[in-house]
């Protein structure tokens, strides 16, 4: 995914917005789910989910580069933006896989990790907008190729 090249007026403002709201989320959480032996069978199920996935549709190298099994040669409906995280597992195509996105995909591992199978669910309420998702905030826009380096 191309960098938005010059972010909408207010951008960081609604994005620190859009992190606390997602804080007063976790808050009603019940704390058994997260971080949690019930958290880390979620994740082991994404991660099992993400392994078929890559497998059925993967064309490329499988890898294991920063923690992540890296399925690449996916094709483009096959998953969102430039590639999707899936439990320990990113999904993508032909593009470039630098170790920025992958910094960025390790920090969706842990959410991962952290909520299970709450994590799609949590994903969605966050909406589409990168600059407005908790979850792609926190993983970094830069790193995400979402905004230009230096843009904040």
């Amino acid at each position: 995914m191309s960098p938005i090249t010059t972010p909408p007026r207010g951008w960081r403002a609604r994005a620190d917005l859009a992190v606390e709201r997602g804080r007063r989320i976790d808050r009603v959480i019940p704390a058994f789910l997260l971080d949690s032996p019930i958290s880390l069978v979620g994740y082991a199920y994404g991660t099992a989910v993400g392994w078929v996935w890559g497998t059925l549709w993967s064309t490329g190298r499988i890898e294991r580069r920063e923690g992540l099994w890296v399925f690449r040669g996916m094709p483009a409906w096959t998953f969102a933006r430039g590639g999707v995280c899936v439990g320990g597992c990113f999904l993508t195509g032909d593009g470039r896989v630098s170790d920025n996105l992958l910094r960025h995909e390790a920090v969706h591992k842990a959410q991962w990790r952290r909520y299970g199978l709450l994590m799609p669910f949590l994903y969605l309420l966050a909406g589409r907008d990168p600059l407005r998702n908790r979850f792609e905030i926190l993983a970094g826009l830069e790193d995400g190729n979402y905004v230009p380096r230096g843009a904040a």
